[in-house]
C-alpha cells in the first residue's frame, strides 16, 4: 500500500537529482476553460518527461550488488531509467516498441542501455517480464511498481505546495503510474482535490476496464499519444488505485490531440508529445467542466520526433 509518507520520502530521495518544475499560468487555456489553468511543466525535466521522478526514486532504492535491471517502455520510462541507472553504474536492458519515436530510442541507446525492439508495447512488456523471470535481471515495471508510483506522486506535492487553491489536477493515463501517484498524494494532502484522468480514444484500458469492473484486453489503435498506448499488465497495482481515487476519466480523439499539440507550440511556445497533450486537449475541447477554481494540467513530456511535429505544425 503506497501512502503519502512514501511520496514524501521519494521527494527527499530525488531532491537535487530532478527538477522542481514550474507551475505556469496559461492565458489561452484559462480563457477557454473559464477558470485559471496552470501547466505543470514536466517537459523541462532532464529527460524531458515526468518519468525521471519515478526512475530516480526506484534506482536510488536499488542495491548495486543485485542483478542487472530490465524494463519495458514506450520510450520515456526507458530513457529515464537509463539516465538514472547510468548515474549509478547499474546495467539496464530496455524492451521497447520498434515504432517508438526515434528521439526516445536514440536517447536510450546513448545512455548505455541494452535496447531490444519489439513489435509493439504489449510485446515489449511480455518480453521484459519473461527476461526478469529468468533470474539474470530484476524487472522494474514502468508503472506497476511502488517506487515508480511514489516518485511520480511528487508531481502533486509540488503542485499543491505551490498552489494550495488548486481544485482539480488533470493527468494523462497510460499504465496509470503517474495518475496513481498524484491521486494518492492529493488524497493525503487535500481530499477535496479532484483528480481527472485523460485517455486517448485509440487506447482506453482504464475506461473500458472500469466499464467491465476489471482489467480487460483492449484493441489498441495507432495514436499520436504513443506513450499512453497499450494494454495493462493484468497484475498491475494501478487499476485498483485509479478505481478508488480517480472519480473521472475522459477520452480525447486524435484530432483533439493534434490540435492540442499545435496549440501548445503556438500559444505556449512549448513542445509536448501526444501523450502529454491529452490533458490540454481535454481542456481545450471543453471536456473538463469549469467550477471557477484553479485547475492544474500535467504537461508530462516533450519527446516527439521532429517529423511528427513538423507535420502537425504544417
Amino acid at each position: 500500500m503506497i501512502a503519502l509518507a512514501d511520496i514524501r520520502e521519494a521527494a527527499q530521495r530525488i531532491h537535487g537529482r530532478v527538477l522542481r518544475t514550474p507551475l505556469r499560468r496559461s492565458a489561452w487555456l484559462s480563457d477557454v476553460a473559464g477558470c485559471e489553468v496552470l501547466l505543470k511543466l514536466e517537459v523541462l525535466q532532464p529527460t524531458f518527461s515526468f518519468k525521471v521522478r519515478g526512475a530516480t526514486n526506484a534506482i536510488a532504492r536499488v542495491d548495486p550488488a543485485v542483478a542487472p535491471l530490465v524494463t519495458a517502455s514506450a520510450g520515456n520510462h526507458g530513457r529515464a531509467l537509463a539516465f538514472a541507472a547510468a548515474a549509478r553504474g547499474i546495467p539496464l536492458t530496455v524492451y521497447a516498441p520498434e515504432k517508438a519515436p526515434r528521439t526516445k530510442l536514440d536517447a536510450i541507446r546513448a545512455l548505455g542501455a541494452d535496447l531490444h525492439l519489439c513489435a509493439d508495447y504489449d510485446d515489449a512488456e511480455r518480453c521484459a517480464k519473461e527476461h526478469g523471470r529468468r533470474g539474470d535481471a530484476t524487472y522494474i515495471s514502468p508503472y506497476s511498481h511502488d517506487d515508480i508510483v511514489a516518485g511520480a506522486g511528487t508531481t502533486a506535492l509540488e503542485i499543491l505546495e505551490e498552489r494550495g487553491d488548486v481544485a482539480r489536477i488533470v493527468v494523462p493515463i497510460g499504465g496509470g503510474g503517474l495518475i496513481s501517484g498524484i491521486a494518492i498524494a492529493a488524497a493525503g494532502l487535500d481530499p477535496q482535490v479532484r483528480v481527472i484522468g485523460v485517455e486517448a480514444k485509440a487506447s482506453q484500458p482504464f475506461t473500458q476496464g472500469r466499464a467491465a469492473g476489471r482489467i480487460v484486453a483492449i484493441d489498441v489503435q495507432p495514436t499520436l499519444a504513443d506513450g499512453l498506448s497499450g494494454n495493462l499488465d493484468p497484475e498491475t497495482i494501478t487499476f485498483d488505485i485509479v478505481q478508488r481515487l480517480v472519480p473521472e476519466i475522459t477520452v480525447v480523439s486524435e484530432a483533439e490531440i493534434r490540435d492540442a499539440m499545435r496549440g501548445i507550440v503556438l500559444r505556449e511556445h512549448l513542445i509536448a508529445e501526444g501523450a502529454a497533450a491529452v490533458g490540454i486537449a481535454a481542456v481545450a475541447a471543453g471536456k473538463i467542466e469549469p467550477n471557477g477554481r484553479p485547475l492544474a494540467v500535467v504537461l508530462s513530456g516533450a519527446n516527439v520526433d521532429v517529423e511528427v511535429l513538423k507535420s502537425i505544425l504544417t
